[in-house]
């Protein structure tokens, strides 16, 4: 049972997440309270930080490299930059409204975590079997000798 955790994609997912999500807020921390960073460019700096960290190792480990790296790499920049601005925006609201930057971070990853597991399942490093591939699947499991039965 253990060994069927361990090797199920959401359980790869959800630790490699953490690791980027330690190096993300551990990011967005140094350039916010010790640089003095604008918030909103902190945040960008904590999140784009975590970019190849995250991608290598999602794709490596946790999802396999079915959909080829550049077109993968192309979805992960289309969902990195959407990611990025509710980031940035939640990260901002939270600060704002006196409940630290922290708590908004944690809430907005809380949120992404659940929608990226099946962004990147399904659609940055998944892929829908094309015509193709249904054609020859079908293809492969016709007989190639009649079945022949014994008198």
């Amino acid at each position: 049972m253990a060994r069927s955790v361990l090797d199920h994609s959401a359980f790869r997912y959800l630790l490699i997440g953490g690791l980027a999500f330690a190096i993300d807020l551990g990011l967005l921390t140094l350039a916010y309270r010790v640089l003095g960073a604008p918030l909103w460019l902190a945040t960008g700096i904590g999140f784009w930080g975590s970019f190849a960290f995250n991608f290598t190792l999602q794709r490596r480990y946790a999802f396999g490299g079915v959909v080829p790296t550049g077109a993968a790499l192309w979805r992960y920049a289309v969902l990195l930059v959407v990611n990025s601005v509710v980031n940035m925006v939640v990260v901002e609201v939270f600060e704002r409204l006196g409940w630290g930057y922290a708590v908004g971070k944690v809430t907005v990853t809380v949120a992404q975590t659940v929608w990226n597991y099946f962004a990147y399942r399904f659609w940055v490093f998944g892929r829908t079997p094309s015509t193709k591939d249904a054609v020859a699947d079908s293809l492969s499991n016709i007989p190639l000798e009649p079945d022949r039965k014994e008198n």
